[in-house]
């Protein structure tokens, strides 16, 4: 069988460098990482997106000089919104790529040939996406904080980093989400499947709370499954918060960190075992 390695020869180099002397699983698991990350910085739709929010945030500041002195909100609003809502996509549509690309292209075969356990792949895989959205959630927050100190919000420019963290530690559970359904279905049906925890993670409390008032134990079960087992990502949401001038308490941000954090390895754990059966004959 023919693998096609002439679009990965960086990945492909370092991991025979790293295989051909003894090696730690964390030095595979960082080289994985570090090209995953090269190679999402170079895909166009990121630029994109990023170039986007920014144009978001600049006709924010448009618009602020409409609303009677209400730019800084304003700004804060949209431009928020705008990094939740592409930084979502960038978690969709590049994780649910990250291991379906690689069987396409059948590279997957030419690296699990070297002394690569499936699982360092996925976390590598994992991890790269990560710092990728670390840096584009920075770069957008940093062009929220410029449109703010230019319509004088300086106060707002330092507690929107805030729900900035927030955002990020949501987008982290949707990566994971990506992956684990990009192991096992197309990288569509990954789209949606990823798109409908997104939209379900966010109503979940909400659907509990209509549940319980409805008084029947049938839609309680159901919605009480839902709220516990899927993440309930509403915990992030500061939004409307940060464009009043609020910082996310201490505790619920180290509750909301702990969450995610709990929630991601539950989900990368999930990604492992269904890729470590996966057949690639």
């Amino acid at each position: 069988m023919r693998v096609s390695t002439s679009f990965r020869p960086n990945l492909l180099r370092e991991m025979e460098l790293i295989t051909s002397h003894e090696s730690s699983p964390v030095s595979r698991i960082l080289t994985i990482a570090r090209n995953t990350f090269r190679e999402a910085v170079r895909d166009r739709i990121l630029y994109n997106l990023v170039v986007f929010v920014l144009l978001i945030t600049a006709a924010a500041v448009l618009l602020g000089e409409l609303t009677d002195g209400q730019e800084a909100r304003t700004i804060v609003n949209l431009g928020l919104n705008a990094v939740l809502i592409f930084g979502t996509f960038i978690s969709i549509f590049v994780g649910v790529s990250l291991v379906s690309k690689e069987i396409e292209k059948r590279t997957v075969y030419a690296i699990l040939s070297k002394p690569v356990g499936r699982g360092e792949f996925i976390v590598g895989k994992y991890l790269g996406l990560c710092v990728t959205l670390l840096v584009n959630t920075v770069v957008m927050g940093i062009g929220i904080s410029l449109a703010l100190l230019y319509v004088g919000g300086n106060e707002l420019a330092l507690t929107a980093w805030g729900a900035v963290g927030l955002i990020f530690l949501e987008l982290t559970i949707l990566t994971a989400v990506a992956i684990v359904f990009s192991t096992f279905s197309t990288p569509a049906l990954s789209a949606l499947f990823t798109f409908l925890i997104f939209v379900i993670g966010h109503f979940s409390a909400a659907l509990r709370d209509l549940a319980a008032g409805m008084g029947s134990s049938t839609a309680k079960i159901v919605f009480n499954g839902i709220y516990y087992l899927l993440p309930n990502l509403s915990n992030f949401s500061f939004v409307t918060h940060a464009a009043h001038g609020m910082m996310p308490p201490a505790a619920m941000f180290l509750g909301s960190a702990l969450y995610a954090a709990l929630f991601d390895v539950i989900l990368t754990t999930i990604a492992i075992l269904i890729f470590s059966r996966r057949s690639f004959k």
